[in-house]
């Protein structure tokens, strides 16, 4: 049985990078520099210029996607497939994280602000495949990004999940406060903690932590 903060949970809910891989594995690292590659062709700005705008739009609407899409009107697919072609050989299968997930009770999901192909490849990289009943990408929201509880409202829909009885494990504190607010039990998974109202718990080993939750 599990810990008896989450005897009620009948659904998990995973973010996907810097979650369900640790952030020293350095992945986002190349998304960010095809993001501002991306946002130079597209905009016709320095390079300089792009990472700021990279960066201000994930501050300010969630994802720089986002951002894209309400200041340049851009296409959301080519941006998708161009910026997650990257290489995945720097993750590594973690088989101690994959029976932690494996053992527990209920739907196991994942949902994340990149699209459903690249967690995908993620997952495979990392051992995970074949463990989720459900992955869920930006796609799945029409495009509004996490922290906007309209797109968990939209996830949680198509899924069929009740928030009183999931929990969210996410590396973005922001992106549980939604989750909160509706109800959800919520794990910040991150190297440092950030203590605040909306999270419940913290944690900068994910495997460690599923496992004592279901000892």
């Amino acid at each position: 049985m599990p810990h008896p903060d989450f005897h009620h949970v009948t659904t998990w809910v995973f973010d996907l990078d810097n979650t369900l891989y640790p952030p020293h594995m350095r992945l986002f690292d190349q998304i960010e520099v095809r993001m501002t590659d991306w946002v130079m062709a597209a905009l016709n700005v320095d390079r300089a210029r792009a990472d700021h705008l990279r960066s201000h739009y994930w501050e300010t609407y969630g994802t720089t996607l986002a951002g894209l899409m309400a200041e340049h009107g851009v296409d959301p697919a080519p941006y998708l497939t161009t910026v997650h072609d990257i290489d995945f050989s720097v993750l590594s299968p973690d088989t101690t994280l994959a029976a932690n997930i494996a053992a527990l009770p209920g739907r196991r999901i994942v949902y994340t602000n990149a699209c459903a192909p690249y967690a995908e490849r993620v997952l495979e990289a990392r051992g995970l495949a074949g463990l989720f009943d459900a992955v869920y990408g930006v796609e799945h929201a029409a495009f509004c990004p996490k922290p906007e509880r309209a797109a968990f409202e939209t996830v949680f829909a198509l899924d069929g999940l009740t928030p009183a009885s999931a929990a969210m494990f996410e590396d973005d504190a922001r992106n549980l406060a939604a989750p909160h607010a509706m109800g959800m039990r919520t794990v910040h998974v991150a190297p440092s903690p950030h203590p605040a109202d909306h999270i419940h718990h913290h944690t900068d080993d994910l495997g460690t932590f599923l496992a004592r939750l279901m000892a």
